[in-house]
């Protein structure tokens, strides 16, 4: 049996260690060490600590390294303007499911993306999107996520000085 859990405070180093798997996954390369992981620990140790309404994270234990995560789902909620499709506007992103490679294709990932759906649900989100790679479609495929019309655009914005 999987046993899935919300992750806590001190869970943060092992969340973002498994961010750069799941990063490495996506860029084809691991990413380089950096100012980034010591901010994504702070962000997550400040949206850990709040009450969980805006952010879900669900982890698995690794069962033989105690102190360590063999996976993770981790999402938020935003509420946009409504639409015809989505008329209270309550949004879930998806932005981190990854399994540690010694402990893939257990149920893991699925089990925390479960338990992250499952809390979308509990809290009204009406539409769910992520970004999948190759390896991962046809997880989020199995739980229903659908390809959408349209194409994703991005500007990266400098900091203003």
């Amino acid at each position: 049996m999987i046993i899935v859990r919300r992750a806590a405070v001190g869970d943060a180093s092992e969340i973002v260690r498994l961010r750069g798997v799941m990063l490495a996954a996506m860029a084809g390369a691991p990413p380089a060490p950096g100012p980034w992981q010591e901010a994504a620990r702070e962000t997550l140790r400040d949206r850990l600590a709040e009450p969980q309404d805006a952010m879900g994270v669900f982890v698995v234990d690794k069962p033989d390294g105690p102190g360590e995560l063999a996976a993770v789902a981790v999402g938020t909620i935003e509420r946009r303007l409504g639409g015809p499709d989505n008329p209270g506007g309550l949004t879930g992103y998806v932005f981190n499911v990854v399994t540690d490679h010694g402990y893939r294709r257990r149920g893991y990932s699925r089990a925390c993306l479960e338990a992250l759906l499952d809390w979308y649900r509990e809290r009204g989100v009406g539409k769910i999107d992520l970004r999948a790679t190759a390896d991962g479609e046809p997880l989020y495929r199995s739980l229903g996520f659908v390809p959408t019309s349209g194409q994703t655009l991005r500007l990266s914005l400098s900091p203003a000085d």
